[in-house]
């Protein structure tokens, strides 16, 4: 499997993350988005809920991003194999990890923006979901499919 196929989608993705970080999605430009939609959808609901709500959606887009960073980083890794190394799974969540600091470093400089390591470690975490996913789901593809009949 050639480099750029590997790896490619990594860097776009971490590219896709960047932008996101940038002043075109602070809260008060996606507020000016989410909020007429959630009006819309909950037209009864007080501001403050819709706030809430709006927070909520922002953060599972970190959840998000960084679930899907993981599985194409560990993707790079596998290359196509069908075999599972712990090493892989390790490298790729330092990758993610390191990642999500420098996208709250960069976060830190852009106006608008606020940095927290809160942000890093809910990043850092939901690519350790991905990772546990993915390892599942590799463990049930190598069960015997007569397993316990």
């Amino acid at each position: 499997m050639p480099w750029v196929h590997r790896w490619g989608p990594v860097i776009v993705w971490a590219c896709v993350i960047s932008t996101f970080s940038t002043h075109l999605f602070t809260s008060e430009h996606t507020e000016s988005v989410v909020i007429p939609v959630l009006r819309w959808l909950l037209p009864h609901a007080p501001l403050r809920e819709l706030l809430r709500i709006h927070a909520f959606l922002r953060k599972c887009g970190h959840v998000v991003e960084f679930f899907i960073f993981s599985v194409l980083v560990m993707r790079g890794f596998r290359a196509g194999r069908r075999e599972w190394r712990w090493g892989w799974a390790l490298w790729t969540l330092f990758i993610c990890a390191c990642v999500a600091s420098l996208d709250e470093f960069h976060q830190y400089f852009v106006l608008g923006r606020t940095a927290t390591p809160w942000d890093s470690l809910l990043d850092t975490t939901a690519a350790a979901a991905a990772l546990v996913a993915m390892l599942f789901l590799w463990w049930l593809a190598r069960r015997p499919r007569n397993a316990g009949l």
